[in-house]
């Protein structure tokens, strides 16, 4: 079963997010087939951001979880956030095309 984690968080410095996203991807093993992020931003509130990560499977999810480099960067998202980061994990059920 696939595995999804969307982390919500506000913030007034988002170049500076996505450089720190970039760097984090760069150092990262090689990445699972099925393994997809997507950063989205929230219309009605221009400070709100949506990270949605897609994992093959959630011990595939927690095994990145595990990395210092994943601590790292949660530790260091958290400082460039005005709020959050908030995260959720999500069993995918069923996709459709």
């Amino acid at each position: 079963m696939s595995f999804i984690q969307v982390i919500e968080y506000e913030t007034d410095r988002p170049d500076e997010i996505m450089a720190l996203g970039e760097q984090q991807r760069s150092e990262m093993p090689e990445t699972p087939d099925g393994f997809r992020v997507t950063v989205t931003r929230d219309r009605d509130n221009p400070n709100r951001y949506f990270t949605i990560v897609e994992f093959p499977s959630y011990e595939e999810a927690m095994a990145n979880s595990g990395r210092p480099e994943t601590d790292g960067f949660a530790r260091q998202l958290a400082t460039l956030c005005i709020s959050g980061p908030r995260y959720y994990n999500l069993d995918v059920l069923a996709t459709m095309p």
